[in-house]
């Protein structure tokens, strides 16, 4: 994308992060400021249209090979194709709206292109991962680590049939995924750190823990990435560990470590209402939405105490450095840190980037779209049993129909898939975005309106379609 913060550009202005004197990059999306020439916005575009193009070229010459290796070569090819254009353009509509279709290879330079309706869009992507469901493998153990199945074309089904409100569909789709047998959620602990301290959460995000070899049976599509490996991802691939973990090496008394996350720039904070302040910050307690027992909330997944760690400061070493507002708030140097973006090489603790294995569709996740599908349907006595597989395995009490809201399922899945998610893509989906911010996002709480839903359209694109009209979303004019 060209600079820093494009993941991170998915996340503030929402109801979880603040952006406090972080990349100037994300200044515009975190305050509400976005023009047309903001470099995020074009960059989001060009990526998706990109990948578009190449699953058309994909699809266009697919058609036209006769030498497969095997007869199920081509659909196979094809339904990888689809998947990654439903892809694509599920990130257009979440952020842009109505935009271009197009289902082909244009040999014809064009000038003229128009919007489309972004309900002619989503008909397209459901169309293109029901035929991925159909012709991606079954069988998750027979294929490479990171390749597709059917369940990872389902599992974003689901999500895309939410967005169309066709709830019912919705349901189908992950409940395809949930009775597959091929999956569970991880209950016991496992992988390489098993019978060391931790909890089975925390297992889940342990380097080399992500894939099946692992004992993993959660995961349902996994971006692989590994550390000095030719085709193993960037320096620049994979910032959430930059965006989420304090800049403590800054605090005289500490150095960089693995074991306190590797090196955090903290781009993005969380905010209090949700992550609590654990009984650590000097202005007064918060309590977070966590319940006691949630192993979401342990030591092992969230870190709430900093001790020292330089031993070239004798005075200070081990002794326990305080959470402050200042520190969280002002100078962005300690806060409660999310243990699931902890990352760190021995050999070169400078990094900015991870090389952990990143899960993109977890079965939790798969349940909480089945939750968010029995709303859908005014059937909270379902969406409450959906959700508490999920927090049963949490360690937490089960929650009552009565007591479940959509609000309360946004909240369930910040305990569980905060950061792993686009959360404005999912508030965008349910409906709350404005509400959410309203309620929890102070900094932009007044000013956020119903133009905010969108981003806006590149300028760039604008200005080369000239043979045609190309308006501009709402309230950017």
């Amino acid at each position: 994308h060209g600079n820093a913060c494009p993941y991170e550009a998915l996340q503030v202005s929402t109801d979880i992060v603040e952006a406090i004197n972080s990349d100037g990059s994300l200044t515009a999306f975190a305050n509400l400021t976005l023009t047309p020439e903001e470099r995020f916005v074009l960059s989001y575009w060009n990526w998706a249209y990109s990948l578009i193009s190449s699953a058309n070229e994909i699809l266009l010459f697919s058609e036209k090979n006769t030498n497969w290796d095997s007869p199920a070569d081509k659909e196979h090819f094809q339904a990888e194709a689809r998947f990654f254009r439903a892809y694509a353009y599920r990130t257009l509509i979440y952020l842009y709206g109505d935009v271009p279709y197009v289902g082909t290879i244009l040999y014809d330079f064009k000038l003229n292109f128009t919007r489309t309706p972004k309900d002619e869009v989503l008909r397209h992507i459901i169309d293109d991962l029901k035929f991925a469901s159909e012709y991606l493998p079954d069988d998750p153990d027979q294929v490479k680590d990171g390749k597709l199945t059917k369940w990872a074309a389902l599992h974003l089904l689901s999500e895309m049939y939410l967005l169309q409100k066709d709830y019912v569909s919705a349901e189908k789709a992950a409940l395809d995924v949930i009775n597959s047998k091929h999956y569970e959620l991880m209950k016991t602990r496992f992988g390489v750190n098993k019978d060391k301290p931790g909890d089975v959460f925390s297992d889940l995000f342990i380097e080399n823990n992500q894939n099946r070899g692992s004992g993993n049976l959660e995961s349902i599509w996994v971006l692989q990435l590994e550390y000095n490996s030719t085709g193993g991802g960037s320096n620049s691939t994979d910032w959430t560990r930059r965006a989420w973990i304090p800049n403590y090496s800054a605090i005289t008394g500490f150095v960089l470590a693995d074991t306190l996350g590797g090196r955090g720039i903290a781009q993005i904070v969380p905010m209090k209402w949700w992550i609590g302040t654990g009984g650590t910050n000097a202005t007064g307690d918060v309590a977070g939405i966590y319940n006691s027992n949630d192993i979401r909330n342990s030591n092992y997944n969230i870190k709430r105490n900093w001790y020292y760690n330089n031993p070239s400061y004798s005075s200070l070493y081990g002794k326990k450095c305080n959470i402050t507002d200042a520190t969280w708030f002002s100078t962005k140097q300690l806060f409660p840190a999310l243990t699931k973006f902890f990352y760190g090489r021995a050999e070169n603790l400078s990094l900015t980037g991870s090389y952990r294995d990143r899960m993109k569709f977890r079965l939790s996740e798969t349940y909480l779209l089945l939750a968010e599908a029995y709303l859908g349907q005014n059937d909270p006595a379902k969406a409450a049993s959906a959700m508490n597989e999920v927090r049963r395995r949490a360690g937490v009490p089960d929650i009552d129909a009565t007591n479940l809201t959509m609000d309360e399922l946004l909240n369930e899945r910040i305990r569980e898939l905060v950061g792993e998610e686009s959360r404005r893509f999912t508030l965008v989906r349910t409906g709350k975005l404005l509400d959410r911010v309203r309620a929890y996002n102070t900094t932009i709480k007044d000013k956020i309106t119903d133009k905010d839903l969108l981003w806006p359209i590149p300028q760039s694109i604008i200005d080369s379609n000239r043979d045609a009209e190309f308006p501009q979303n709402p309230g950017y004019n």
